[in-house]
């Protein structure tokens, strides 16, 4: 690449990108045709050819629109029709010989939202480190994985394969080696990845996986097509591709943040459905490109031979209820987690393995736990003797007084200088523990080790990042606080 102004030829054509420092940066890169009209609910189709240099100097356009208000990670919105495109970032001497490891960004957003434009997922750190980095985009939200009648399900996760397939045919044009690829995301970007380990469509694309505070996303059919016609019904629709194709998109985005809110005497039902079922939108077990679970098809051996990291923060939604800490002292821990469906035994054996004191800390804690903490050890216990690294991360925010959710990223990409990133993390976060976890995970990228000793069924052990100085880093009998929900 020309480290003055980096053009880079693709199979479909030549894109040109700009320098910063030392990364070449080059943005907006087509996967797959632009999901509009007949495009809108259907697979990706790959791009047409273009002629000419493409200039890729700037983010493309995203699939989430408009304002999305306060968010833990600044993710801005970009217009246009073209959402399905990459943002790579490789060292500007990188030759296409270099064989240089990937590492490929799926961001989260409860699968509604999310954007790869934000300057939290830049890889210039990883750049830096000889690491070629790919954030991908997907289609959020009922486009991407509503269940539509006459239409291909998990259109979003088919727009992650799609990108996965983009890398395997074209990274090595940036410096990158397509054996060499691990597959990274947080939140619902880690609950796509365990979707990819899962779906044979995704095998062979990607040699390693790393799941960060992963929120599953495998949506039972029955559950999908209950929503699809819930959402229809608001909309006077038949619940097919020819009813939904009627809706222009901010009517059709109105109606489906509408039909995701439970009824106001069917609140506390709506949030034990959550902690029960999951997320109402996300990736659906089809019987095709998602054919089971998650858990059963890694259960069943599915992907056994993709080492995994996987972990999460200690409170991922605590600070949430710590709002109402002073009214919470007035509720029975043990009556309202008993009101959320834990039963009486469980329910004991829980809190008397709980680390956190008061009724806030406990029932955002355990609301974290059911969510996405308890999926951790799922994850590690269902993948018995495969490769798995399991890590903790439990530095708690000056600013928002806990180890929450979104905190970890930019630690792990090394980016504490990104705009937003003090306003979660305070005005000093420790640049010895973004150093510590970003090269955990280069090693990983690198070498498909990230650095501390596997998970096994005896020891369960987990690296803990941020722990106080005293604690040792790597912990053994990790996540035994959230055993009795799994």
């Amino acid at each position: 690449m020309d480290a003055t102004d980096p053009v880079v030829a693709t199979t479909r054509g030549r894109v040109r990108g700009f320098t910063r420092g030392t990364t070449a940066v080059v943005l907006g890169i087509p996967f797959a045709q632009a999901p509009v009209g007949p495009l809108r609910v259907a697979a990706p189709v790959p791009p047409e050819p273009w002629e000419g240099e493409l200039d890729a100097t700037a983010y493309g356009a995203t699939a989430q629109r408009g304002d999305t208000g306060i968010t833990l990670i600044p993710e801005p919105s970009v217009l246009g029709d073209a959402t399905l495109n990459v943002n790579v970032f490789a060292p500007v001497d990188a030759t296409p010989d270099a064989a240089l490891p990937v590492f490929v960004w799926i961001h989260g957003g409860g699968f509604v939202s999310g954007s790869p434009a934000s300057r939290w997922y830049d890889g210039d750190a990883f750049a830096r480190d000889g690491v070629v980095t790919v954030v991908l985009s997907y289609r959020l939200g009922f486009d991407g994985f509503g269940w539509i009648d006459g239409a291909p399900s998990n259109r979003g996760l088919r727009d992650q394969i799609a990108a996965l397939e983009w890398v395997r045919d074209e990274i090595g044009a940036f410096g990158g080696d397509p054996a060499r690829v691990t597959v990274a995301g947080q939140s619902a970007g880690g609950g796509s990845v365990l979707a990819l380990l899962a779906s044979p469509a995704a095998s062979g694309l990607f040699a390693r996986a790393m799941a960060l505070s992963p929120a599953v996303g495998a949506v039972s059919g029955a559950a999908a097509r209950r929503f699809a016609g819930r959402l229809a019904d608001l909309a006077g629709v038949r619940p097919d591709r020819e009813g939904f194709a009627t809706l222009p998109e901010e009517r059709l985005l109105a109606l489906q943040r509408l039909a995701q809110k439970p009824e106001r005497r069917a609140r506390l039902t709506g949030l034990t459905a959550l902690l029960d079922d999951g997320l109402p939108l996300g990736p659906v077990i089809d019987g095709d490109l998602l054919p089971r679970s998650p858990f059963e098809a890694l259960a069943d051996g599915a992907s056994a031979d993709v080492p995994v990291v996987v972990g999460a923060t200690d409170d991922e939604f605590t600070m949430v209820t710590a709002r109402w800490r002073k009214p919470l002292r007035l509720v029975p821990v043990p009556l309202a987690l008993a009101m959320l469906g834990l039963g009486r035994s469980r329910r004991r054996a829980y809190l008397a393995r709980s680390r956190r004191r008061g009724a806030a800390a406990r029932l955002g804690g355990y609301v974290s736990d059911r969510v996405i903490r308890s999926v951790v050890l799922r994850t590690a216990r269902t993948r018995g003797g495969a490769a798995t690294w399991v890590y903790r991360f439990a530095w708690r925010s000056p600013s928002i007084g806990f180890a929450c959710h979104c905190l970890d990223v930019p630690f792990w990409f090394d980016h504490l200088d990104a705009e937003g990133v003090t306003t979660i993390a305070g005005d000093v976060p420790p640049a010895d523990l973004a150093a510590a976890m970003h090269e955990a995970a280069v090693r990983f990228a690198r070498d498909g080790d990230p650095g501390w000793p596997t998970w096994d069924a005896t020891a369960r052990r987990a690296r803990v990042f941020g722990a106080p100085a005293s604690a040792p880093p790597v912990e053994p009998d990790a996540y035994s606080d959230v055993a009795p929900l799994v």
